[in-house]
């Protein structure tokens, strides 16, 4: 049976904590609903410090954001953006449409149709996280969407230099300083200046994700998103305990709600890991994220056996999943719930999150459950289509229908069955509501 030598916060907290940022979004989305550049302008003085007559960017200053990069930054970001793109061209390549004759006569089949217009949000609040520029935008621009808009916030008072340069190498089409609520809030619902989109994607702080929330069904978004999560799978075989101590903490800095978790087989790698943590925490810059978000969120599992660790895994379904063990194939064989895996200790999730080609845009609080993170698929719509080509296969098909509207007591239904009955099968089906018709009543 598994020990836990360390607990997070309670889900009691959890939940105390989510309702009051939803109380918050809820008033704010409905403001931007009925009063909209005029309340986004308020939210982004009272919230970023940050007012401009026009929130959108102009071309002389994004060219001038991509022209501060030092030619290293640019390279870097280019390749970043390659890999990413690379990767979203294979996935759009596996999604093909079909067409097939299942009947003779019948002919079904499918079209992969990207959507018109997207939102991409880059957070940019403690870290300008220039990677989710290219996770969302190139990912969009890949699947065909014609119009890709962006919103990131200011960064120490100024565009976001890295990101506007990111979001323009990608491929955007218009670029906005906003950030947090007013930033989601004015891509799904429209402005005066800023014209409504048809999903918002990318990730964000708990505000941003609750305002997705919020908007889903207004517009479309990628996935609900709650804070940064990793689990570290390990066992001393696979890893060793400074290792497993960088992995947690280089994720857990995101913020102070960013949950950490160990999961091993081997209590003294437990313990010896945690001795890690302890020691790193006093020299790592950020430390004074990491320590919040370890205090309160971290948490140490030793189980038994890799089945067990699999059955906890499954149940923790966190947003990444690191596997440093003996044999992590036996892991990506048997795990049925994460956002992503990252196989061995020669990876990790900050490959996964800048640079390495997979998408970063990735599902929490448990929804790798049911979804799998942000990829090109997200931005297409699989639409199918039907022909019936034939006389006597419209009249075969119609006789089946007939019959089960019948069974459901849908007269509409039926009659526009029984109607192509006796058009193309020559056949005498009764009219709706009434007695089956005569050869003269046919006439």
């Amino acid at each position: 049976m598994a020990r836990y030598l360390k607990r997070g916060t309670s889900a009691e907290a959890r939940a105390d904590a989510d309702r009051k940022v939803r109380d918050i979004v809820e008033t704010a989305l409905a403001d931007i609903e009925q009063r909209g550049d005029a309340a986004v302008r308020e939210m982004s003085i009272r919230f970023d410090g940050w007012d401009r007559e026009d929130y959108g960017l102009s071309q002389a200053e994004i060219d001038a954001c991509v022209d501060s990069l030092s030619p290293q930054e640019r390279k870097d970001i280019e390749f970043a953006q390659t890999q990413v793109r690379n990767f979203a061209q294979v996935q759009r390549a596996s999604m093909t449409d079909v067409e097939v004759e299942t009947m003779p006569g019948v002919v079904l089949g499918h079209r992969n149709i990207p959507l018109n217009s997207a939102g991409c949000y880059v957070p940019g609040g403690k870290y300008p996280l220039l990677a989710s520029a290219h996770m969302s935008v190139i990912t969009a621009k890949v699947a065909g969407v014609k119009r890709v808009i962006t919103c990131a916030p200011p960064f120490q008072g100024k565009p976001a230099r890295a990101i506007v340069a990111a979001q323009a190498m990608a491929g955007a089409d218009a670029i906005y300083a906003l950030g947090g609520i007013q930033a989601v809030g004015a891509m799904a619902l429209g402005t005066e200046t800023i014209e409504a989109v048809d999903i918002l994607v990318g990730p964000g702080n708990a505000f941003v994700a609750e305002a997705k929330r919020q908007l889903y069904g207004r517009v479309g978004i990628d996935l609900f998103a709650g804070p940064t999560e990793t689990l570290i799978i390990a066992d001393a075989v696979g890893c060793d305990p400074e290792i497993a101590a960088t992995d947690i903490l280089g994720q857990v800095e995101h913020g102070p709600d960013s949950p950490g978790v160990l999961l091993t087989n081997s209590e003294q790698f437990a313990r010896e890991t945690m001795a890690e943590i302890d020691r790193l925490l006093q020299i790592l810059p950020t430390a004074d994220h990491a320590r919040k978000a370890w205090e309160s969120f971290g948490e140490v599992i030793v189980a038994d056996s890799y089945e067990e660790m699999v059955e906890i895994a499954d149940e923790i379904a966190s947003e990444h999943v690191q596997v440093m063990t003996a044999d992590p194939d036996y892991f990506l064989d048997a795990m049925t719930n994460y956002g992503a895996l990252f196989l061995g200790s020669r990876t990790n999730v900050s490959f996964g999150d800048k640079v390495i080609g997979t998408n970063h845009t990735l599902p929490t609080r448990k929804a790798a459950r049911y979804t799998g993170g942000l990829w090109v698929g997200k931005f297409l719509k699989t639409c199918t289509y039907q022909r019936v080509n034939t006389d006597a296969a419209s009249a075969l098909i119609g006789e089946y229908c007939s019959r089960l509207c019948a069974l459901e007591g849908f007269a509409g239904h039926g009659e526009q069955a029984n109607i192509r009955v006796r058009r193309f099968g020559h056949r005498e089906v009764p009219y709706a509501g009434q007695a089956a018709p005569t050869p003269e009543t046919v006439a």
